[in-house]
């Protein structure tokens, strides 16, 4: 079977909308989401019902979250704020009701598949992976992980190997691999609506559970919309700016 996933849309509808289209021409047989539908962008209402539509099953991000009064953001900065204040005043009654339902969990059935939007180890804290001294807090968790767990939150592309006891990044990552038999993962499959690693496209994997082969994936949208959108969103300026330079 070949899944597709990606995580951290952040109401941004042209990056999701590009990243479905070539996620169909990826011939994946089920789409997952990882979470934060919703935060930053100008586009929430759209972006939660094409997820709804689209995905077998959505993760619970922390935006999400915040936006569903499931978790107090009031520490958030304050642009940060103001966003998810607005969200949650434009979202539909069906929208919000979605984001008050999702799980922090899923196990895809019969793959090794494990899914959640922060760190596994501290599920409802939403906890980053983004270097291996914070992914070394998963080791003590090893015969409990699946062969892979797939995570955003981060907005960056990572890999990270696990043996009983120790934990190695994969440098790069690499475009694509193949999971090894004898060791688990865990992989953060950075952003569709604003990534953070200085390339500007939307970002999305392809996993194929039959040969275990990863594949994280690339691809562009209109940059320009989605900025524009936000700033007549008179929503923080820098979150349409950073669209451009991917960070």
């Amino acid at each position: 079977m070949r899944i597709g996933i990606f995580s951290d849309v952040h109401a941004n509808i042209e990056a999701l909308s590009a990243v479905i289209e070539a996620l169909r021409r990826d011939s994946v047989d089920v789409l997952y989401c990882l979470g934060d539908v919703v935060g930053y962008g100008a586009s929430p209402n759209e972006c939660a019902e094409l997820v709804r539509a689209q995905a077998a099953v959505t993760i619970l991000g922390n935006h999400d979250a915040a936006v569903a009064g499931r978790m107090d953001y009031s520490y958030y900065y304050e642009a940060a704020r103001h966003a998810l204040d607005l969200h949650a005043s434009q979202l539909s009654a069906e929208n919000i009701a979605w984001l008050k339902s999702l799980p922090y969990q899923h196990v895809v059935d019969g793959t090794g598949v494990y899914l959640c939007h922060g760190s596994p180890a501290r599920l409802e804290e939403f906890d980053y992976i983004f270097s291996p001294e914070q992914a070394r807090d998963c080791v003590p968790m090893y015969d409990g992980l699946g062969q892979l767990t797939l995570i955003g939150h981060s907005h960056l592309c990572k890999a990270f190997e696990f043996a009983p006891g120790d934990v190695i990044e994969l440098q790069g990552p690499p475009k694509t691999f193949t999971l090894r038999a004898d060791r688990k993962y865990i992989v953060s499959v950075g952003s569709v609506g604003q990534p953070r690693d200085y390339d500007n496209r939307a970002s999305y994997v392809v996993y194929d559970t039959v040969v275990r082969r990863f594949e994280f994936k690339r691809v562009e949208y209109d940059i320009e919309s989605a900025a524009q959108k936000i700033f007549d969103a008179r929503l923080e300026r820098n979150f349409g700016h950073r669209l451009f330079i991917g960070v």
